[in-house]
């Protein structure tokens, strides 16, 4: 089976585990994916396995798209990733797997874009405590210091300055498989993962 797969964050929540123990979970439609394409070492220089996630209208995608997708007699699907072949897979296109690759209690690492906010200073953007704001003591209470100097000439490598704040992949590693619910697809993982609701995340097993 395969060790990873895509799938949409839905939200947060909160369950009881054994003993009335409350766990914050984020829940995830882990699929239903379908192999696509697979490469290969002779015909494409490495080996990897391309799969779809949620079907979506032809309409929508443009002719060499459409074309792949017939190719490879597979139904359009709205996102395309590739993920590596581990050894000993043996999975054919056109071959669907969901949420039922992992097992409740196992630990996997979630891939998501973080929520972008804009614009922001190094206070927002770092958690730098700012300037004395007592009265008379300063005339800038949150602008960074000087960066470089005359000794430099330059700006060191690493300084914080304001810029875009947000919007950056980001992945999540050991969080513990809570729940499993085959029937609909959906993970319970303990904790937080990247991103906004709605937003496309990819769940793979956690090696250390």
């Amino acid at each position: 089976m395969p060790s990873s797969i895509l799938g949409k964050k839905l939200g947060m929540t909160q369950i009881f585990e054994e003993g009335g123990r409350v766990t914050p979970v984020t829940v995830i439609a882990a699929g239903p994916c379908i192999v696509v394409q697979l490469k290969t070492i002779a015909k494409d220089g490495y080996s990897a396995m391309q799969i779809g996630f949620e079907d979506v209208k032809e309409h929508r995608l443009t002719m060499p798209i459409k074309g792949h997708f017939a190719a490879h007699e597979v139904k359009p699907k709205r996102t395309l990733r590739e993920i590596p072949i581990e050894p000993g897979e043996t999975l054919a296109e056109g071959h669907e797997f969901s949420a039922d690759i992992f097992a409740e209690g196992e630990k996997v690492a979630v891939t998501g874009i973080s929520k972008g906010k804009g614009f922001a200073g190094v206070m927002k953007r770092y958690g730098w405590r700012g300037n004395k704001a007592t009265h008379g003591a300063s005339t800038s209470h949150r602008k960074p210091a000087s960066g470089g100097g005359t000794d430099a000439a330059r700006t060191f490598k690493g300084s914080g300055k304001p810029g875009h704040m947000g919007d950056a992949q980001i992945t999540q590693q050991g969080l513990r498989i809570v729940r499993i619910d085959t029937e609909k697809n959906l993970l319970l993982v303990k904790g937080a993962v990247p991103g906004a609701n709605g937003g496309l995340v990819m769940i793979k097993k956690f090696k250390r």
